[in-house]
Parts: structure tokens; sequence; C-alpha cells
């Protein structure tokens, strides 16, 4: 982290939505990256110097290109109040993960930019928690960052890399390739509706299953790089099918088809919704951290093997055809999703 100054102390301000109170001695900005930042995540031997000084210096790998992400969450916005802190840090890094499962990359580091409205060391304690047990699973090494005092916000940069030329992009699909989800779609809607009291149910097991979907959603980073010289083209499913596969056709300039029969719905998410909310979710909800694919038919096979060693399910929800813009059909029948995606400025 970054421990130039000066800055106002982490130690001020009021609580913001999501963050809990504590009662314990008020920590300042370098005791507080001390004690929860430094060494954080998995050691890595091409980390050359990692937080502490003004910068950081990594040595990237020849033969490869590195990938770059960066997202931000906030309180209030992409998380509620109560929810856990453990949750919270999961979420940071998760969701920047997710997008280098997206391009078939290999995280490798990344750096923490949290503003915080007081320096609580229960909900510090928390928040270090989740993100490195999720670090060190994807042997992702904490290599600088900043802290500041204002609203809850946690802003993560990952970079990683794959071998040259190998990226998974948006703007390789063509006419003829299959569109293909990973995993079920619409359980972090459910979850996020359980959460705010908007859907209840006195199915507790699946209330559980939903609601742990939505605080700890799982990037497919290892599906990410079986699918490398598989798929045409992918993205992750972060603001919802309805919200990303436009941007995957306009960037390859072609068209899809759907056909919303098709779309994965888990069992808990039918025990606790209607089938059509079900389908509203999985199409427009989002959070969902899934990768949305295209692959030549004459691949397919191979893909869906690379997912099934994984322990992965992969469905055909629709295809590529030539022009612009995506098509929904209900067993034949055209229709228009009453979800169309989050955005955060609509």
């Amino acid at each position: 982290m970054n421990t130039d100054g000066p800055r106002p102390s982490v130690a001020v301000g009021g609580a913001a939505p999501g963050l809990a109170g504590g009662t314990g001695a008020a920590l300042g900005e370098f005791d507080l990256i001390r004690r929860y930042f430094t060494g954080m995540g998995a050691e890595r031997a091409d980390v050359t110097l990692g937080v502490g000084d003004d910068a950081a210096l990594l040595e990237p790998a020849a033969g490869r290109e590195l990938v770059v992400t960066v997202d931000a969450i906030v309180a209030g916005r992409h998380f509620p109040a109560g929810t856990e802190p453990r949750s919270i840090g999961h979420r940071a890094l998760a969701v920047n993960l997710s997008d280098l499962a997206a391009m078939g990359a290999d995280p490798k580091w990344a750096t923490l930019a949290l503003t915080l409205p007081k320096a609580d060391p229960r909900w510090l304690d928390g928040f270090a928690a989740g993100f490195a047990a999720l670090a060190r699973e994807h042997e992702v090494a904490l290599v600088g960052g900043d802290t500041t005092a204002g609203p809850l916000t946690v802003s993560v940069q990952l970079i990683g890399d794959v071998p040259r030329g190998a990226a998974l992009r948006r703007d390789g699909a063509r006419p003829g390739d299959l569109l293909v989800v990973t995993g079920t779609l619409g359980d972090s809607g459910a979850g996020l509706a359980l959460r705010l009291g908007t859907l209840s149910t006195a199915e507790s097991a699946a209330a559980a299953e939903l609601e742990r979907r939505f605080d700890y959603p799982t990037p497919r980073v290892a599906f990410g790089r079986a699918a490398r010289g598989l798929a045409s083209a992918a993205m992750d499913l972060s603001d919802g099918l309805a919200g990303d596969l436009p941007k995957l056709v306009a960037a390859s300039r072609v068209a899809a088809q759907v056909e919303i029969a098709n779309l994965p719905l888990s069992a808990a998410l039918r025990r606790v919704a209607s089938l059509e909310q079900a389908r509203d979710w999985a199409i427009g909800a989002g959070d969902d951290y899934e990768l949305l694919l295209t692959v030549p038919a004459g691949r397919l096979e191979a893909l869906t093997a690379a997912a099934g060693q994984l322990n992965l399910t992969l469905t055909v929800v629709g295809r590529i055809v030539a022009g612009e813009g995506v098509g929904w059909t209900l067993a034949g029948r055209s229709v228009a999703p009453r979800l169309t995606g989050y955005d955060h400025f609509r």
C-alpha cells in the first residue's frame, strides 16, 4: 500500500451502509496497512517489492501478455447494509477474478484502494480474511494500494497474464457459433431479493444457498484457462445476460438468438420462485459471475469435456447469427425480456 502523506486518518467518520460498528481502539493508517494488508494473499517469486513502498516491482514472464482489470464496489450500491465484511472482501476480489477468467488469464498481482468511514478492527478482520482466502486460492499477491477516510468503497486492480495471442476476447464470435453459459443463472438475483426482503420463502436450505451465491460469487478462473483455443469469444456475466450479451455481439459485429427455455436454472432457484420469475432473474438480474462464451459447433464437445473435468455444467442457450442485436424466443415465439440488465446510470 502507498504510505505517502499527508491524508486524513481512516479513524474518522460515521458508519456506512454495510460497515459494522466496533469499540476497538482506533487504528492509524500505517498501523492498519501493517496489521491487515502486508503479506496478504499468496507469496510469489515474481514480486520483487510489494506492500510498503511508493509502488510495487513485478517481474512479468517472457512470451506472455499482461491482462489488467479494475472494479470498485460501493456500500449501498453493490452490497446492502448488513453484508458480512468477509463477503465484501471476497466479492471485491472475485469480481476482478471473473474479468480475468473471461479473458482466459492467469491472475497474479492485485492492488487495493480501500476507503473507510472508520478503522473498525472487527470489520477489518473479516474483510481481510475474505480477501486473503480467495487471493491464496488463486495464487494472487497483494502488492500495493491505498487507504483513506470516506464512504465505504473498495477498489481492486488485478493483473494477470496469458500466453501471447491466446487471450479470450469479446470480438471473436462468428455466425454459426453456439452461445453457451457456465453454471446456473439467476441465483444471485434471488439471493439479493431474499436479503432485501422482497422475496420470502419457507425453503430455508434453498434460501441459504441463493444468499451464498450472492455473497460469495465463484469466479470461473480454471474454466477460463481451459477455454483458451476452444471458445471464439467470452465475457463474464456481471450485469445479467440481457445487459452483457449485447456488448459481446456489438464487439463481434454479429447478432444472437437466445432460447429462454434453455436458460439453466438451479434447483434452489426453482424452489423459491415461479418459473417466470426465475427466468426473469436469469435474464436480467446480474451478479452471477458465470461465463458467457461462443464456440464453433465442432469444438462444443471439447469445451463441454473441459467443463466436466472441473465439475462445471455448460449449457447451450442460443446461437450467433449474421446481423446485429439480440433476439429472444420462448418455445419458438419471439418475446421481449422484462428485465434488461444492470446499468449504474439508468
